[in-house]
């Protein structure tokens, strides 16, 4: 019985061989001999500092903005609650890039907010980039609290209500303890998506936006230079796994899962 059940690992494990650590063994042996280069640069040192500055502001505006309309949502009655929600839902499909084209229409030079307002040179600033991360990111953080949110007994909220708690006690008081750990796990999962979005900043190509992703995709297509290209992946490979490691134990184990 012990040996059929080994017998069935083996695909899963050749197969994880092959596709993940075949291919990171390939990167590391790339990277040797320009580590010292590569970590020493200020190019590297600007990109690591940039790419957690914005991963975390846009996290943070991901984590207002999603509770905010998550609880708007859930508990003040309005027509087109359910279409909002699938809305929603129909948000996590769509690629990051599309709302780095909306952005162009919206405040590049032609665009409508930039023509009239003359903010064109908004999208050449990492603001920018940050905005549209909480467009794009805001429902990874709305999606668990809707879940979250509809299994909070209404019967609690109308005890707390009847003892005199106000919307706002209400909320922080009860509301907001029951989903902490979806909305932990929602911010996250932003936080680790953020830390390595390449599209939305490709797209926009922000002035004093580079992040690792993009320093990655400039050594190594528009450079030719793959030894430093393999040693900054390696860093945000560690960086995302580490950052993992941190938040499923700050999370509780089992009830870390991000996904």
């Amino acid at each position: 019985m012990r040996a059929a059940r080994r017998t069935w690992l083996l695909p899963p494990l050749l197969l994880i061989a092959v596709l993940v650590v075949y291919p990171l063994i390939l990167v590391a042996a790339e990277s040797r001999g320009s580590w010292a280069e590569v970590i020493g640069s200020a190019e590297f040192r600007d990109a690591l500092i940039r790419t957690v500055q914005i991963a975390v502001c846009s996290t943070a505006g991901c984590l207002v903005v999603g509770t905010f309309l998550a609880v708007v949502v859930s508990f003040v009655p309005f027509p087109g609650a359910r279409l909002v929600s699938g809305l929603v839902d129909a948000m996590l499909a769509l690629p990051s890039f599309l709302v780095a084209l909306s952005f162009t229409f919206l405040y590049g030079s032609a665009g409508v907010l930039g023509s009239l307002t003359g903010a064109s040179s908004f999208l050449t600033t990492p603001w920018a980039v940050i905005l549209a991360e909480i467009t794009f990111y805001t429902p990874f953080v709305m999606r668990p609290l809707l879940g979250a949110m509809s299994r909070v007994p209404r019967v609690q909220l109308d005890v707390a209500a009847s003892l005199g708690g106000g919307p706002w006690r209400v909320l922080r008081q009860v509301i907001l303890p029951e989903v902490r750990p979806a909305l932990a796990a929602g911010g996250g999962l932003t936080l680790l998506l953020t830390l390595n979005e390449f599209g939305i900043v490709l797209f926009l190509g922000a002035r004093d936006t580079t992040t690792l992703p993009l320093l990655v995709h400039t050594k190594g297509i528009v450079m030719f230079d793959y030894p430093g290209a393999c040693v900054i992946a390696i860093v945000q490979i560690a960086l995302s796994i580490g950052l993992y490691a941190v938040l499923r134990g700050g999370l509780g184990g089992r009830r870390a899962r991000l996904v």
